[in-house]
């Protein structure tokens, strides 16, 4: 059961990651000027697309995870000091604390790793 539920706390952590990495993609300009209008370079719209992609994916299959959960953790704390740092507007105080609340369930996940059923712990059990 604890393996079972690894696995759901792992993919529900992640797909909003999956989602907003998909919703990029199909609105990749007005995302671009979004950036720019707080003074990021479009450029690395890209770079924030494969992490929001890539990282949940490997998080969900567990290959990785202690990595990829600490590196989307500071990608999340990053966002939110970037994106999310107007306290006045409580959208925006909400964003923070969302993100802010992701980095802290993705620290949680870095530290108590995944159980069983993960490809890493099946990686342990191949001898070659």
């Amino acid at each position: 059961m604890k393996s079972f539920v690894d696995l759901l706390s792992r993919v529900l952590i992640s797909i909003i990651f999956l989602f907003s990495g998909v919703n990029k993609i199909l609105n990749y300009d007005s995302t671009a000027q979004w950036m720019e209008g707080f003074g990021v370079p479009d450029f690395l719209l890209i770079p924030a697309i494969i992490i929001e992609i890539i990282l949940p994916i490997l998080i969900i299959v567990g290959y990785q995870t202690k990595i990829a959960a600490t590196l989307l953790s500071l990608f999340c704390l990053l966002t939110a000091l970037i994106f999310h740092n107007n306290f006045l507007d409580q959208t925006q105080l909400i964003a923070f604390l969302k993100n802010i609340s992701l980095a802290g369930g993705l620290m949680f996940l870095s530290i108590n790793d995944t159980k069983n059923w993960a490809l890493e712990k099946k990686r342990k059990y191949v001898r070659l």
